[in-house]
C-alpha cells in the first residue's frame, strides 16, 4: 500500500461520483482523494486533493505492484469500474453513490465494492477521515448497530458511518485506520459510508448490491431520455451526464466544478473555490439540457435562478451557493499544503461581491431562451427581469470587473458591453414575439446606443480586432462570443478579423487562452504566473469558425479537442499545453457546456441548428 503521506495524482486522473447532493472524486489508484459532507460546498471529509494521505482519503487497491489500470463507467451511467491486474491475478473496484432526486434526505452514501475476476489478490484498504477541510481529527470508535459491527467517526457536528464486509483496524500514531485481504476470483467484498446527520438517529444499514443496481438504474433512466445521436455521441452523452451529476436535486443549482483550488497553473497562486452557482452558466445550461431531451432539468434551473435573484435587483450577484445562499465569504485554508504545493487553498469566493455587467445579459438570455422553449413567464418572472432592467438602465455605462472576475482594476470591458446589449435585446424581443408589456421604445433606444458604443470603442484599428476593454490592445477569447449571441453575423469584417487575431495571438495548436498572462502581475487580473489555455474558450473558437463559415475546420478542430477528455470522458477547466496536463477545478462544467453546446451547433438537428439561429437573431 502507498504511505500516508502520498500526494494526490495528476487531475486529469480522477473520476467522478455524484448523489445529486454532493461529489467524490476517485483516482486511478483507488483512493477517494475529494468529498465534502452533506453538500457540494461542505467542509471536506477526504482532501487528499489538497494535501496528502493524512488529509484525508479512503483507499481500496492491491498491495503488490499494478501492472495495469483499466476504468470506465458503466455504459452512460455514473457506476464507475476500475480493473486492477497484478501478477496474481485482476480485482475490480465498482464505486458509486446512489442519487437522489428531491426525496427530502440530506445523509450522502458511498459505496464500494471489491469484485475477484481471477487469480487471488492481495486488497489493502487505509481509511482517513479528516473533518473542516482536514482540520479536524474525528473520535473514532467501533459500535454495534442492527447486529452489525460499524465504525463512526464523529468530530462536532460532523459524524460518518462505516459498514462492511472487513472492517480495518486502527493503525497506532497514524490516526488512521487500516486492513489487508485476499481477493478471490468471485469473491465480493464491500463497504458503505454514510453521512450522519444526527447521531441520535443513525442511518439504518444498506445493501450495497442494491445499492450499485438502482444506482445504475438511475442513470441509465436519466441518459436513456438523450436525444443526441449524432457524431462522438459518447463524449456529449458523458457531457450531459456530467453536467447532470453537477447538479443540487433540492434546487436545481448546478455548481461550476466539485473542488476548489485545484490550480489554473501549476504551482501558481490562480486557485479559485468553484463549488458555486455561477448566473452565466444559465444561458449554456438551458441550451445544454433542453437541446438534448432535458426540459426538467431546464425549468429546475430557471426556477432557481428566478429565486436566487428575487429582490432588490441591485443586489444581483454574479454567483450563489446551491440553495441560493448569498455570502459565500472568502478565507484560506493556511493548513491545507495545496494541491502539489499550490496555495493558496481558498474557500468561499470574493468574486460573490464583484460588479460583473455581462451577468445581466446572460440572466435576460437565458430567460428568453426558456421562452424559445415553452417555458411560460409568470407574471412575477417578467416583473423581475423588469426591475433588473430599470436598474442596468442606471448603471451599464460604468466599469466591471468582466466575465473572468479579473482582480485587477475595474473596467471597460467589451465582452461586458456587448451582454449589456443582449439584456436590452432580450427584452425588446420579450414585449415584440411574446407580447410581454415593457417600454419598448426606450430599451431600444439604449440598446442602439450600446451597439453604436461598443463598435465605436471596443473596436481597435490598429489592432484589427475588438480588444480586452475600451481603449486597449490586449485581446480577450470573450469576444469570440460576438457572433453567438447575435451582437453581429459571424460573417462581419470586424468579427472575422478579430478571430484572425485570437487565432493568431491566443491560440496555440487547438488551445486557447482567455487573455494574455506572463510571468509578471497581470495588469488586467492582478495575479502573477501564466494560466493554461481555457478548454471552453478553445470550444468558442469552433463555434465562431462554424458562424464564419469555416465548418471543416471547425468540425477537425472540435474532434480533435475531444482528445482532451480523461480516460472516462471528463474535462478540467484549462489545459497546461507544456506540461501536457490539465489544470484548474474538476471536472469544470463550462469546459462540458461549451462541448455539448458546440455539438449542437455542428451535429444537432434542424430543430436544434434553428434554435441556435434564433437565439443569435438581434
Amino acid at each position: 500500500m502507498v504511505g500516508h503521506a502520498v500526494g494526490p495524482g495528476r487531475i486529469e486522473d480522477y473520476a467522478l461520483l455524484s448523489d445529486l447532493r454532493t461529489a467524490a472524486l476517485v483516482g486511478l489508484d483507488g483512493s477517494v482523494d475529494w468529498l465534502c459532507l452533506p453538500r457540494f460546498d461542505s467542509p471536506s471529509v477526504f482532501a487528499r486533493l489538497l494535501g496528502d494521505g493524512d488529509c484525508g482519503h479512503w483507499r481500496i487497491a492491491p498491495t503488490a505492484a499494478v501492472r495495469e489500470v483499466r476504468r470506465r463507467y458503466r455504459d452512460n451511467t455514473l457506476v464507475l469500474e476500475t480493473e486492477f491486474r497484478t501478477d496474481d491475478g485482476v480485482v475490480r473496484l465498482v464505486d458509486t453513490m446512489p442519487p437522489r432526486e428531491r426525496d427530502g434526505i440530506d445523509q450522502p452514501c458511498l459505496v464500494r465494492v471489491v469484485e475477484g475476476v481471477s487469480g487471488e489478490v492481495e486488497v489493502g484498504m487505509r481509511w482517513v477521515v479528516r473533518f473542516a477541510y482536514a482540520d479536524s481529527v474525528p473520535w473514532v470508535r467501533r459500535i454495534t448497530r442492527d447486529h452489525q459491527q460499524c465504525i463512526l467517526a464523529v468530530a462536532g457536528p460532523d459524524a460518518v458511518l462505516l459498514r462492511g464486509d472487513r472492517l480495518p483496524f486502527r493503525v497506532p500514531h497514524e490516526r488512521a485506520h487500516s486492513a489487508t485481504f485476499t481477493v478471490a476470483e468471485g469473491q465480493r467484498l464491500a463497504w458503505a459510508m454514510e453521512y450522519v446527520a444526527d447521531l441520535d438517529a443513525l442511518p439504518p444499514s444498506v445493501d450495497p448490491a442494491a445499492v450499485v443496481r438502482s444506482s445504475e438504474r438511475f442513470w441509465l433512466d436519466w441518459t436513456s431520455r438523450a436525444t443526441y445521436t449524432g457524431p462522438h455521441e459518447w463524449a456529449v452523452h458523458r457531457s450531459l451526464a456530467t453536467l447532470k451529476a453537477l447538479t443540487y436535486a433540492p434546487t436545481g443549482g448546478i455548481v461550476a466544478a466539485p473542488t476548489t483550488s485545484l490550480p489554473e497553473a501549476l504551482g501558481g497562486e490562480r486557485n479559485w473555490d468553484y463549488r458555486y452557482c455561477w448566473l452565466r452558466d444559465a444561458t449554456l445550461t438551458l441550451l445544454a439540457f433542453d437541446n438534448f431531451g432535458y426540459s426538467d432539468e431546464a425549468v429546475a434551473w430557471r426556477d432557481w435562478l428566478l429565486r436566487s435573484v428575487a429582490g432588490d435587483p441591485a443586489d444581483v450577484q454574479i454567483m450563489y451557493g446551491v440553495t441560493g445562499k448569498r455570502h459565500l465569504i472568502e478565507w484560506e485554508a493556511d493548513w491545507l499544503p495545496g494541491y502539489q504545493g499550490a496555495r493558496p487553498v481558498r474557500i468561499g469566493n470574493a468574486a460573490h461581491r464583484q460588479m460583473q455587467l455581462d451577468v445581466y445579459g446572460e440572466v435576460m438570455d437565458a430567460l428568453h431562451l426558456a421562452r424559445e422553449r415553452g417555458i411560460a413567464e409568470t407574471p412575477d418572472s417578467w416583473a423581475m427581469q423588469r426591475g433588473l432592467l430599470a436598474h442596468l438602465e442606471t448603471m451599464w455605462q460604468e466599469p466591471d470587473q468582466g466575465i473572468w472576475e479579473v482582480r485587477g482594476p475595474a473596467r471597460h470591458f467589451t465582452h461586458s458591453r456587448v451582454m449589456v446589449w443582449v439584456a436590452f435585446d432580450r427584452a425588446i424581443r420579450a414585449v415584440e414575439e411574446d407580447g410581454l408589456p415593457g417600454p419598448v421604445d426606450r430599451w431600444r433606444e439604449i440598446r442602439a446606443q450600446v451597439h453604436a458604443e461598443v463598435l465605436d470603442k471596443g473596436w481597435n484599428a490598429e489592432v484589427g480586432a475588438f480588444t480586452q476593454y475600451y481603449g486597449g490592445t490586449e485581446l480577450d477569447a470573450a469576444t469570440l462570443r460576438i457572433p453567438a449571441v447575435g451582437f453581429l453575423p459571424g460573417t462581419d469584417e470586424r468579427v472575422l478579423a478579430t478571430l484572425a487575431a485570437v487565432e493568431r495571438e491566443l491560440k496555440h495548436g487547438d488551445l486557447v487562452a482567455r487573455y494574455t498572462t506572463g510571468a509578471e502581475t497581470s495588469p488586467v487580473d492582478g495575479l502573477r504566473g501564466r494560466e493554461g489555455s481555457f478548454l471552453a474558450c478553445s470550444f468558442w473558437f469552433v463555434d465562431a469558425l462554424a458562424l464564419a463559415g469555416r465548418r471543416a475546420e471547425a468540425e477537425a478542430m472540435f474532434e480533435r479537442l475531444l482528445g482532451l477528455v480523461n480516460d472516462v470522458g471528463l474535462l478540467a477547466e484549462e489545459y497546461d499545453p507544456a506540461a501536457g496536463r490539465a489544470t484548474g477545478n474538476f471536472p469544470q462544467a463550462f469546459s462540458h457546456l461549451a462541448l455539448v453546446n458546440g455539438a449542437a451547433l455542428l451535429y444537432g438537428t434542424p430543430e436544434t441548428r434553428t434554435r441556435h439561429e434564433r437565439s443569435r437573431r438581434g
